[in-house]
């Protein structure tokens, strides 16, 4: 389901909101794009803001002690609780809870198709936020969170810091260097890199750069 853009959304973020009808999981996650039946429902806020240090997105460095995905960049989310509404409910939820961040700051203007996620096996449905009122947060819940990244788009999209990495089976994907100790790569740095490659923002990169993946 993609909610109707609202006018309150910056210009920059205006092609993201009308590109939402139209983009397939097969676009985002071309070797798994469809959650099997038993995949547990979850949901992650991809929040977008705009301050004194130009446009951004919303990453956060999982806690090294998770079970799954530890010490991964990546949106702030989690599992759906019972008492969940929907994914909406879900995304604003979870990150409330880990980053502090206020609901009624975030203006929701759309989702993205549900994707899998194997080594969890969940139903992740992405939620596009634009965040009204940014100011520093910090980690609420260090079981979860162990930092808070504000990471600027100019960053994320500056090809010297796109490179893919590699797994000792041959599997690549893309990655990007934000600055942090651990590279952004794995199912967070796929959304990114193929919805900013549909939406013409994506620069001509090197990609032939790579490096091994993170242990």
């Amino acid at each position: 389901m993609t909610q109707t853009p609202p006018t309150s959304l910056p210009d920059w973020l205006r092609p993201l909101a009308d590109l939402l009808g139209s983009v397939e999981a097969e676009q985002l996650a071309p070797r798994f794009p469809h959650p099997p039946a038993d995949a547990r429902p979850a949901a992650v806020l991809m929040l977008f803001s705009e301050g004194e240090r130009g446009r951004e997105l919303l990453l956060t460095e999982r806690a090294a002690t998770l079970r799954n995905h530890a010490g991964q960049i990546s949106f702030p989310g989690g599992k759906q609780d019972d008492t969940d509404r929907d994914p909406v409910h879900t995304a604003l939820r979870e990150a409330e809870e880990e980053v502090g961040l206020d609901p009624s700051e975030v203006v929701v203007f759309g989702t993205l198709p549900t994707l899998w996620l194997p080594p969890s096996n969940h139903a992740v449905t992405p939620v596009l936020g634009y965040w009204t009122n940014p100011h520093p947060l910090t980690a609420h819940s260090p079981d979860e969170v162990e930092q808070v990244l504000p990471t600027s788009l100019d960053l994320l999209l500056d090809p010297e810091h796109r490179f893919s990495v590699v797994h000792p089976s041959g599997w690549t994907g893309p990655a990007f260097d934000i600055g942090a100790e651990t590279p952004l790569w794995g199912f967070t740095a796929g959304i990114i890199s193929r919805l900013f490659e549909r939406l013409g923002w994506e620069r001509p990169w090197d990609a032939t750069r790579t490096r091994p993946l993170p242990e």
